[in-house]
């Protein structure tokens, strides 16, 4: 039985030979999948939107997240006649990936999604930056919505044990090989 070397904010650290376990996993269900996706995809902001997932390279492009839904559902404005919404309209799966660095979070969602043009909803999600792209503002003609489904999720997520990354690197200069890196990560079921 291997014995704890060190224990960090529910990590479990253990010294075998020379490697160091670290990490958990937590997989998470229904509103917990739903609030980490908000809480990932709202502080990144940013996400790789990749569709045509069937050519390679793939074709991604930076969007701005503009909300999460209750259902977890990602919504984005996008112009009508852009190439991600001809992309759309010939195949629905898409790929979104949030990175934010400064959190240690990460997120990969794999999703079916919609062109939605509700006028109300533009109203509900528009902000003053959305100007920049649709000069005639919330009425301007080309604006759609993007509506992403999840149907299959995955996470990283560190920002809660950076003392246990700072471990990590602690033993890199003892001699010691950490194998994870003391974070949480799991699927996300809706």
């Amino acid at each position: 039985m291997r014995k704890p070397l060190l224990i960090f904010s529910g990590t479990i650290i253990v010294r075998h030979s020379k490697t160091i376990f670290m990490g958990d996993v937590k997989n998470l269900t229904a509103n917990d999948a739903v609030e980490k996706i908000r809480e990932i995809a709202t502080d990144a902001n940013i996400c790789m939107f990749v569709t045509d997932l069937a050519t390679r390279p793939l074709m991604g492009r930076p969007m701005a997240t503009q909300e999460v839904d209750d259902d977890g559902n990602i919504w984005f404005m996008s112009d009508r006649n852009s190439d991600k919404n001809r992309d759309i309209e010939r195949d629905d799966q898409v790929q979104l990936f949030y990175s934010h660095t400064g959190n240690y979070e990460y997120l990969s969602i794999y999703g079916s999604a919609e062109i939605v043009n509700d006028c109300s909803k533009i109203e509900e999600l528009w902000t003053p930056m959305a100007k920049t792209w649709f000069k005639e503002g919330k009425d301007d003609p080309n604006i759609s919505l993007i509506k992403v489904t999840p149907e299959d999720a995955y996470y990283w997520d560190t920002k809660n044990n950076k003392m246990v990354s700072l471990v990590k690197f602690a033993m890199g200069a003892m001699g010691i090989t950490p194998k994870d890196d003391g974070g949480v990560e799991g699927k996300l079921k809706l």
